[in-house]
């Protein structure tokens, strides 16, 4: 993949994941704590399961910004190896990685076989192939 090509994709990948993380935040979300966005929640006049359910979408859309924050990472350090003219170097056995691959995931650090092992390892912890 061209470097220009490349550094358009991972661009807008930026944009898309810095505007979905700024929705987050202007909703809030981090602002407050989890006894905050409960307390028009009274415990008395609440049924338990509603506490749980504004528990349960907090945890999970805090869930989603951490997602966010790490697919945006992922980015930005991809920028950072295009910079330095090693991206499109897989970072584990050093060989390219398919243009195929960098095409559907501009941000990736790894060839296919290098992935397809570190996920294999991190479903079964402590045991390497």
């Amino acid at each position: 993949m061209q470097s220009d090509e490349a550094r358009g994709r991972l661009d807008e990948e930026q944009a898309r994941l810095e505007g979905l993380r700024d929705d987050f935040l202007q909703e809030g979300l981090t602002s407050e704590n989890e006894q905050e966005s409960l307390s028009e929640l009274s415990s008395v006049d609440q049924h338990q399961a509603d506490i749980g359910t504004e528990t349960f979408n907090r945890e999970r859309d805090l869930s989603i910004l951490e997602s966010l924050e790490a697919e945006l990472a992922d980015v930005e350090h991809a920028l950072r190896r295009l910079d330095e003219g090693t991206y499109g170097t897989c970072d584990a056995c050093g060989r390219q990685i398919d243009d195929a691959r960098l095409e559907a995931m501009p941000a990736t650090r790894f060839c296919l076989d290098d992935q397809a092992a570190a996920e294999q390892e991190a479903r079964v912890p402590g045991q390497q192939s």
